[in-house]
């Protein structure tokens, strides 16, 4: 195992980044010198949970991160510093509500079953001024800003070197673009195993704020940022392999789309467990401006509001785009990077243990013909019935974990409460009259 000392010596590390991220996705950190990281690197570092978004007290005792030296990276835009991922620990036993933990008892979950769940997200991001007043480019005007060659290289700048940083890390990024809002843009690196895909996943937010701000600009990943333009997505392609990670479980040639049998159930389980996937999937009270979000500027708002899955047509929430995998549309740029590889594994193992069945495969557009079909479910209207349904959910609940699930459901709770006692500005102009 890769040691941090050795780590720091052969890298010029002055300072590690030890990393954690909350329930709400919020990362958290210690910066540790280097001459430091040998106790740190043991024991952890201190941090008191009730002061991130944990649902703890003051009177709990210290919460220890110890760093995971396998997610060890160096900061390509800062080469002194090195970030690593951490494991959250207290009084010698594994934080249960720790998102990365609940990821890790999925993995092992998948594992004894002899499954390597592989995945691979599509991070979608705006670039706005700095003060996040509106998008960067005031150039940026087209109703179908899509693959905007002028656009894209009028922030080459940025995208060039956050894709340069990838290259450097060995992540095998393979394609950058303008996405279908103004401002907005996707970058695409290679699949993994789903732990360092969430990893990948947190640090590339990380990253991309990072060098955004380095620039003069605010990279946000928020589900809607700008009312009348398509949010940020975040689309997951899953498949898993045997315990060896050559071959892919999900394929089989003879099936018309590709997928096996395992591969049926295991999207079944998805679309048994839809409606509560969505607490996690699209966290916030902004994820349903964008998943319930009227016609867009551009024409469509590529994100679903039913339970549907289809061969590749994007107006479902499953697609499957190629043999052997199949992309979730679901979640949304605020997704917590490791609950969202956790919920994915946790409902797909349900329905492999129960050989569920996705159910009927439509291949209709559901942007223009959803009328037609009367029996499809319908994705939750808002947070709180969101979180009204996952809790009801006992298999989701009992699988990723009940401290975990109790903890995330009241702090979820916490911010709906927030967010209903709060006086908007449209209450204002439309009810003072009443």
């Amino acid at each position: 195992m890769q040691d941090l000392v050795e780590f720091s010596k052969k890298h010029n590390i002055k300072y590690f980044m030890i990393s954690f991220t909350d329930l709400f996705g919020a990362q958290r950190a210690k910066l540790v010198p280097a001459e430091a990281i040998s106790d740190m690197q043991k024991d952890g570092a201190g941090f008191a949970g009730f002061a991130t978004w944990l649902d703890m007290s003051p009177a709990h005792p210290d919460m220890l991160a110890v760093p995971d030296v396998r997610s060890v990276i160096q900061l390509p835009w800062k080469r002194e510093v090195a970030w690593v991922a951490a494991n959250c620990v207290m009084e010698g036993q594994p934080v249960a509500q720790a998102p990365r933990n609940v990821l890790l008892k999925q993995i092992n979950a998948a594992s004894e079953q002899g499954l390597f769940i592989k995945t691979g997200i599509e991070a979608e991001f705006f670039l706005l001024n700095a003060d996040g007043s509106g998008i960067s480019d005031n150039l940026d005007t087209s109703i179908k800003p899509c693959y905007d060659q002028q656009a894209i290289m009028r922030r080459y700048d940025v995208i060039a070197e956050i894709c340069d940083c990838m290259l450097e890390m060995g992540w095998q990024p393979y394609q950058n673009d303008h996405e279908d809002a103004n401002g907005q843009f996707e970058m695409n690196w290679e699949f993994d195993d789903a732990l360092n895909t969430a990893d990948k996943h947190s640090f590339f937010k990380f990253m991309t704020k990072s060098i955004a701000e380095k620039h003069g600009f605010k990279a946000t990943f928020m589900p809607k940022p700008i009312e009348a333009l398509t949010g940020n997505g975040c689309h997951a392609h899953i498949s898993a392999w045997d315990k060896d990670a050559k071959n892919n479980k999900f394929a089989d040639k003879t099936d018309e789309l590709g997928l096996s049998e395992l591969g049926l159930n295991f999207l079944g389980g998805l679309m048994e467990h839809a409606t509560s996937l969505v607490a996690i999937t699209n966290p916030t009270v902004n994820s349903f401006k964008r998943i319930n979000a009227p016609r867009t500027l551009s024409g469509a708002t590529w994100a679903p509001n039913t339970a549907t899955w289809s061969g590749n047509n994007r107006t479902h929430m499953v697609r499957v785009p190629a043999p052997g995998r199949f992309e979730l549309r679901l979640p949304d740029g605020a997704a917590n990077p490791y609950l969202l590889q956790a919920v994915i594994i946790a409902a797909g193992i349900d329905g492999i243990n129960n050989r569920t069945n996705p159910g009927k495969r439509l291949d209709i557009d559901m942007y223009a013909d959803s009328q037609k079909i009367r029996s499809v479910k319908k994705l939750p209207l808002n947070l709180l019935d969101a979180l009204r349904v996952f809790e009801k959910n006992k298999i989701l609940k009992l699988s990723l974990g009940e401290e975990f699930s109790k903890a995330y459901i009241s702090l979820k709770e916490d911010e709906w409460n927030s967010y209903a006692s709060h006086f908007s500005t449209w209450e204002k102009e439309n009810t003072i009259d009443v």
